[in-house]
């Protein structure tokens, strides 16, 4: 068991480091790092709540909460179309299934949130890839040379 101001260390050294990351990030890795964030959460949630530790699990759940509301509104649905919509409406449920998780101590509820975000990662992850391919590419390719990923 670590000491407390240990553990306190420990978290404000990562609280750094997770700051100095966003500050130099793209916006495609801000995502990244949102989605990262949620699911960790979702995880430390699920935890707490197998434990039966109230207040922790509440607390994960809220910030897993805010995290997806922050996702959501981020979203351009002009620009984006119907991936955009589709992408607020599957946030909008997710948090309200994060919600009733809560209400319902349920940790099933938690792992299917989890693996609905998890596949938007994935997905998110892969456009990641494709826009290093883009930019790592020899001068005589052109974007319409990466496969696409779908």
């Amino acid at each position: 068991m670590q000491h407390p101001i240990a553990q306190e260390a420990i978290r404000s050294y990562t609280q750094v480091d997770v700051h100095s990351d966003a500050a130099y990030a793209s916006s495609h890795r801000l995502i990244q790092m949102l989605l990262d964030n949620v699911l960790n959460k979702i995880a430390a949630a699920k935890g707490y709540m197998l434990r039966g530790t109230v207040p922790d699990k509440c607390e994960n759940i809220s910030r897993a909460v805010a995290i997806v509301e922050g996702l959501r509104l981020c979203l351009d649905t002009q620009a984006g179309g119907d991936i955009a919509r589709n992408l607020e409406d599957l946030y909008d449920y997710v948090e309200r299934r994060l919600v009733q998780a809560n209400m319902k101590n349920d940790p099933a509820l938690l792992d299917e949130v989890a693996s609905l975000l998890g596949e938007i990662k994935a997905g998110w992850t892969a456009i990641g890839d494709q826009v290093a391919n883009v930019h790592t590419m020899p001068a005589h390719s052109s974007p319409s040379d990466v496969p696409v990923v779908g």
